[in-house]
């Protein structure tokens, strides 16, 4: 071999060698850099979930503030609980920023672009499925039997919705069994678990298409509860009291737009046919304890929903349960 032959060779491996290590360096550049980005990245969903999670439950707060005045207020002037009420107003989008811009202590200009959502509903406005059993006697001695007037009263919601009653029946059956298991006996069986949500009505035997069509009458309250007469749907209204068609229950919605029921007596004497006896304080009632609140909070891209049961007794608020879901 030739000494310029060696040279261009020697010169060919240099080359190699040196594009070797510009791509090594590009890689390792390239690694650090998404490494970099990746983190950011992490940090950066890590703060904005941080921050909705104190927004969402400031909100949530937010909500209890208002039904305890409203409790407040009820007390004082013995107002029943309607859609008339500031509670019963959704809070349409606005820019968190709004919020704060009262507040000369708050510099709004740092802020993420945050913008709320959400609405209050009362629990009470529909049929809880819990009553439909119901526990009776103490101690070791507690026993579980059907509701009769619950269960009628599901069956006429069912007839009203061209639901299959046959599944209705079912799903009773289950509940009976499921209650009388966890009242006698704390071991494993075959029975389905309690629901604690509406959503886990499917477990005693509910179908996905009956729940769908159930969902705006029909909840699962961790206790038994009232029906108010003031927030119900017409379905929900029809089916609870026997007297009342459906056409009846509609006028009375659009009828206590305008004048709430003040009480029982009050209501009573507007629905045709009712008596005295025909609305019970354990079947129905005008005021409520328990509230969903659902709030939606929109952080740069991502928007954040959480739903809480709140309860109020008195002037106290607690919350029951919380679920935070994803919804883009």
């Amino acid at each position: 071999m030739s000494q310029s032959q060696k040279k261009r060779r020697q010169r060919g491996a240099a080359l190699l060698l040196a594009m070797l290590v510009v791509t090594l360096v590009a890689t390792l550049a390239s690694a650090a850099l998404w490494q970099q980005w990746r983190s950011t990245e992490v940090e950066t969903a890590e703060r904005q979930r941080v921050q909705a999670g104190w927004l969402l439950t400031g909100a949530v707060d937010w909500a209890r503030l208002i039904l305890r005045e409203d409790a407040r207020s009820n007390r004082n002037t013995g107002s029943a609980d309607h859609l008339g009420e500031p509670w019963a107003t959704p809070l349409e989008e606005a820019q968190l920023s709004s919020f704060l811009a009262a507040d000369p202590n708050n510099n709004t200009e740092d802020l993420l672009p945050a913008f709320l959502s959400g609405e209050i509903v009362d629990a009470q406005a529909k049929l809880n499925a819990f009553n439909l059993v119901r526990t009776k006697g103490v101690a070791a001695k507690r026993d579980a039997e059907v509701s009769a007037v619950d269960v009628a009263a599901f069956k006429k919601l069912y007839e009203l919705l061209n639901l299959p009653e046959a599944e209705l029946t079912a799903a009773v059956d289950n509940l009976l069994r499921s209650t009388e298991q966890a009242l006698n006996n704390p071991e494993p069986s075959a029975t389905p678990l309690l629901p604690t949500r509406f959503s886990q009505l499917g477990w005693l035997g509910i179908s996905e298409a009956s729940l769908e069509a159930l969902s705006p009458h029909v909840t699962w309250l961790p206790t038994l509860t009232p029906l108010n007469l003031n927030t119900a749907s017409a379905q929900a209204l029809c089916a609870s009291v026997p007297v009342l068609d459906l056409a009846t229950a509609e006028r009375l919605v659009v009828e206590r737009g305008t004048t709430p029921f003040r009480d029982l007596p009050a209501a009573a004497a507007r629905i045709p046919g009712a008596t005295a006896e025909t609305l019970k304080p354990n079947e129905h009632d005008v005021r409520s304890r328990y509230f969903e609140v659902t709030v939606r909070l929109r952080l740069d891209n991502r928007t954040t929903q959480e739903r809480s049961l709140v309860v109020r007794t008195g002037l106290k608020t607690g919350v029951v349960w919380r679920e935070r879901t994803a919804v883009s």
